[in-house]
């Protein structure tokens, strides 16, 4: 390689996804795939090179359908890619979005790659119902019956109750299995840790629908958004889940979700059950030059950290801190900050277990508090609990919107920072190009 590891810069060059659309009791007008399909036509149509130059494609996914084996090879080919360019797909639960960047950064670093399509989607309206195991086994069994009469004694004995009682993938899924919490649970551990009261996080929500419902209406999303038309021809525009009503009395009448009836996270304070896809170009300097780009913004670091999966919202700071730290920076030195917002509870636990001295000094091994972090920096156009969260997609979301915010603003620095089911969290550093 004619450049080390640390000097080889990486770009974001360009960016787009879907509209994040909500969940609403049924299986979503599109596949994961068809979305991903959507964002990633959209956004190689505005470049100055085709699909078949891009070095790889990386696609993160938490949830793909039994049919979207390996997820970013079937878009990767549907985009026009050709056979030749390889592609793969990552999971790492809500940051799967943000592994994809980490590989395709890696991977330009390293000299393997020079141009690469990099993002997440989940379509998490289809997540499937699944038959409990004495249905599997009754259905295994009547397979093996041989005559008509066998077949139909066999269907005498249907387990009724596993009949009407599937398994809920999307519940297991968002359920950690090692510690037996639902991530709601966990969000509620936060909350009794560090004294976040139902206002507190009821406030916190409210303000993320009116930040992202002005965000809407004075176009900030426009240049990452590319619409979607259903196969009755509806088109999608927007984040449909965004309320500009939202306010403190409707969100208190809401019931909690997960700690009944006591707690209080509801699903109005939690992000929302969505589908969605984003997706980022990634660029070397020579590519940059090549293709005669011009980039958002400069990828210039990314950290992971592990942590207690029952605290797993304070993921965030685990992965900022030895990021800040690395770089000498100083959490004023940020000029926007993207937390993503799975639960109200989760980032303003965040924000105060940095202020905390013994979390401070105990798990993040700093010798005092960090400072508050300006809240006018942070999420300004809003977070998950108004966009929503399609787990696989939301790291990339909100690393290209800061990276779009930053470059509107000609702001110099910024971060972008997930929680992570499981027990992790992880940070990207972005630099914006003048």
């Amino acid at each position: 390689m004619s450049q080390s590891l640390s000097s080889r810069a990486v770009y974001l060059v360009d960016g787009m996804r879907t509209p994040f659309l909500k969940a609403k009791g049924a299986p979503g007008p599109f596949a994961a795939s068809d979305l991903a399909t959507a964002a990633a036509q959209a956004l190689m149509l505005r470049q100055p090179f085709a699909a078949n130059d891009l070095s790889e494609v990386i696609l993160g996914c938490a949830a793909p359908a039994a049919e979207e084996a390996n997820i970013g090879r079937i878009v990767s080919l549907r985009i026009g890619c050709g056979e030749k360019v390889p592609a793969f797909t990552v999971m790492r639960n809500c940051a799967s979005g943000l592994q994809a960047i980490d590989s395709a950064m890696l991977n330009i670093q390293m000299g393997r790659s020079e141009l690469v399509l990099a993002g997440g989607v989940d379509a998490l309206s289809r997540t499937p119902l699944l038959y409990a195991d004495a249905m599997v086994r009754w259905f295994s069994a009547m397979g093996q019956k041989k005559t008509p009469m066998q077949k139909l004694g066999h269907f005498t004995r249907l387990p009724m109750a596993a009949m009407f009682a599937p398994v809920i993938s999307i519940l297991k899924g968002l359920t950690d299995p090692v510690v037996g919490l639902s991530m709601g649970q966990t969000a509620e551990n936060l909350a009794h840790r560090f004294g976040i009261t139902r206002q507190d996080m009821d406030l916190f929500a409210s303000r993320s629908h009116v930040r992202a419902a002005r965000a809407q209406e004075q176009g900030r999303f426009a240049t990452e958004l590319a619409p979607l038309i259903d196969s009755k021809g509806t088109v999608y525009d927007r984040d449909d889940g965004v309320r500009a009503d939202s306010n403190l009395e409707g969100l208190a009448k809401l019931r909690p979700v997960f700690d009944k009836p006591y707690g209080n996270v509801t699903a109005g304070n939690s992000s929302q059950v969505t589908d969605g896809a984003a997706w980022v170009v990634l660029a070397s300097e020579q590519a940059v030059k090549d293709h005669k780009l011009e980039p958002l913004a400069r990828l210039v670091d990314l950290q992971w950290a592990g942590l207690d999966p029952a605290q797993m919202g304070l993921g965030p700071i685990h992965a900022a801190t030895p990021l800040l730290q690395r770089h000498k920076l100083k959490v004023d030195d940020i000029n926007l900050w993207e937390i993503n917002e799975a639960f109200a509870a989760q980032v303003i636990g965040c924000l105060r277990a940095w202020q905390e001295g013994r979390y401070a000094q105990d798990q993040l091994g700093l010798a005092a508090p960090m400072p508050g972090l300006d809240e006018e920096k942070l999420n300004i156009d809003g977070g998950a609990i108004a966009i929503g969260h399609p787990v696989g997609a939301s790291g990339a979301r909100i690393l290209l919107h800061l990276a779009n915010a930053m470059k509107a603003r000609g702001e110099k620095k910024g971060l972008a920072s997930i929680c992570i089911g499981g027990g992790q969290g992880g940070a990207a550093l972005l630099e914006g190009c003048a």
